[in-house]
């Protein structure tokens, strides 16, 4: 070895991007600007207030916080404003203003901000902000009744109780449900373009959608019956978890391995509770378990140091 090489020390990370925080955050926020127009053409002005108050309710709360721990402001980096349009979109677009404001401030303060902000929070905070509500409020959060427009059981409901349901109109988001999960077309176009941009990779999602074919083609009752299939495909919020919040970069794992497994394990997850469980939904509460099983599964999937037999992760 040459004596005379130098050797530069720096702290991590030593790969970088020129992207930013920021730059993903926003790219994030315009992929999710179909699903958000659509969810205000389908449902009405009280949607729209409810993704503006949300959106600002969330962006105050970490405004706030940064001021009461004396850190550096962060709202600038998006994060706090793309958690606040998440917990937006998982919103029935008939709650109360209120709702909105509750759940923005468990989501930053509680999940994110108490946990260190953005990097440090053990599971997604707008899915957070959503289980809190659906516990505390939860004859709100399960109203998707909206006068004039759509008075019936959502088609995820129907599907369960072998009811009747149209896939194209689920396809299409003619239909009942959270103000952003109704339209499967404005969330894969969405999901195209974070993959486009190298937002996001096609494993987890793909992961896990394939994993709830399995499942439910095994348990569902009805066999291989692409009606059925899709039903639990397009309806509920199946696409928006897995192309947004399941694919969250702090919450998610980073070996590929582990985002196999995580893929498998959501999928797993999902199924038991839309098939065995009393709701017709399951994703929120599937994504946070899986959220929580992320350091072990990291664990299970480190590769190996090189030297050492190694190996790519």
């Amino acid at each position: 070895m040459n004596d005379q090489m130098n050797y530069q020390v720096s702290s991590n990370p030593h790969i970088r991007d020129k992207i930013t925080t920021q730059g993903i955050m926003l790219l994030v926020i315009i992929s999710l600007i179909p699903a958000t127009v659509f969810g205000i053409f389908n449902f009405g002005l009280n949607a729209a207030i409810l993704v503006i108050v949300t959106v600002a309710s969330a962006v105050l709360a970490e405004y706030i916080m940064c001021k009461v721990l004396k850190k550096d402001v962060t709202i600038g980096d998006c994060s706090a404003a793309l958690t606040g349009l998440l917990l937006a979109l998982n919103l029935p677009p008939a709650a109360p203003w209120w709702i909105g404001v509750l759940g923005a401030f468990f989501a930053i303060v509680v999940v994110k901000m108490l946990f260190g902000g953005l990097g440090q929070n053990f599971m997604n905070p707008a899915l957070g902000g959503r289980c809190f509500l659906i516990l505390s409020f939860t004859t709100i959060m399960t109203n998707f009744a909206v006068p004039d427009v759509y008075t019936g059981a959502t088609p995820l409901a129907a599907v369960k109780a072998n009811g009747a349901y149209n896939v194209l109109d689920m396809v299409i988001g003619r239909t009942s449900g959270t103000i952003g999960e109704t339209s499967m077309i404005a969330i894969v176009i969405g999901a195209c373009f974070l993959i486009l941009f190298d937002v996001i990779t096609i494993r987890i999602p793909a992961t896990y959608i394939i994993t709830l074919v399995i499942f439910v083609t095994i348990f569902g009752g009805h066999g291989f019956d692409p009606t059925y299939i899709s039903g639990h495909l397009a309806g509920g919020g199946l696409m928006l978890g897995a192309f947004y919040m399941a694919t969250d970069y702090v919450t998610s794992p980073i070996t590929r391995k582990g985002q196999y497994v995580y893929g498998v394990v959501l999928g797993l997850l999902t199924g038991i509770f839309r098939v065995f469980g009393p709701s017709a939904e399951g994703v929120s509460y599937a994504i946070i378990i899986s959220n929580l099983l992320v350091p072990l599964i990291e664990n299970m999937t480190l590769p190996k140091a090189f030297g050492k037999g190694g190996e790519n992760a």
